[in-house]
């Protein structure tokens, strides 16, 4: 008796087995990821970067602590962003009064804003608390600084705050910074009864780069303004 050859129908059997397992696995990694999603929706902190630079109070540690169980593997670039910009409120608002306390909390707290970076480059504010991060600990600022230029407008909080890091620092120094730097200093004099005495206090603590920087600009824009700048 001749057995009929089977191979074909074997192979075809493999393949639609094979196909079956593909498709099984797809479906539970996308059924996984649509529950991280809304998981990550519900836990999501809704304190932004630039929340930090207009005085909003961040959330509760409860409810960081949630976010950060998530965020450790998560790829959701606005759970990631906001759970680094809320760390970052916590230790400026709040620094731990043990000098290594402190650097230890600085250096996390950048790992937590490098990571949410590498997954949503597109956040100014977001390099701009790492770039204030960075001076904080006596670090180069500079590349975090254009990144935060280069990446997006900013609320006039922000573009204020950015000034302030740029004219205390050795950011003054770089040429591009100090041109789009320009654009920042001009917002806050259009708004001059909120930020003049803002900028005043600026002015008192930049470096000479940076008073050289806020009187070039001023002089061209708000000359009334660079002759009270120059009194101090």
């Amino acid at each position: 008796m001749v057995w009929p050859n089977l191979g074909p129908v074997n192979s075809s059997m493999n393949r639609i087995n094979l196909l079956r397992v593909i498709g099984i696995c797809t479906a539970i990694v996308l059924a996984l990821h649509a529950c991280m999603t809304f998981y990550g929706d519900l836990i999501r902190p809704s304190f932004r970067a630039s929340d930090l630079f207009s005085g909003e109070i961040p959330p509760d540690k409860a409810k960081l602590a949630a976010a950060g169980g998530l965020a450790s593997f998560s790829w959701d670039g606005d759970l990631l962003a906001n759970y680094a910009a809320a760390m970052a409120a916590g230790i400026l608002h709040f620094p731990t009064i043990n000098a290594g306390g402190r650097a230890s909390e600085n250096k996390t707290v950048q790992a937590a804003i490098i990571a949410a970076l590498k997954v949503s480059p597109i956040r100014p504010a977001l390099w701009l608390t790492l770039g204030t991060l960075q001076a904080q600990a006596g670090e180069a600022v500079t590349p975090a600084v254009k990144m935060s230029y280069l990446t997006g407008a900013v609320p006039i909080d922000v573009a204020f705050s950015r000034v302030q890091t740029v004219t205390s620092g050795a950011a003054a120094t770089d040429e591009e910074v100090r041109l789009l730097a320009q654009s920042d200093i001009r917002s806050a004099l259009a708004n001059r009864s909120r930020y003049e005495p803002l900028l005043i206090a600026a002015y008192v603590q930049a470096t000479p780069q940076g008073k050289s920087l806020l009187l070039e600009t001023t002089e061209v824009t708000d000359p009334k303004f660079n002759e009270i700048l120059r009194r101090y």
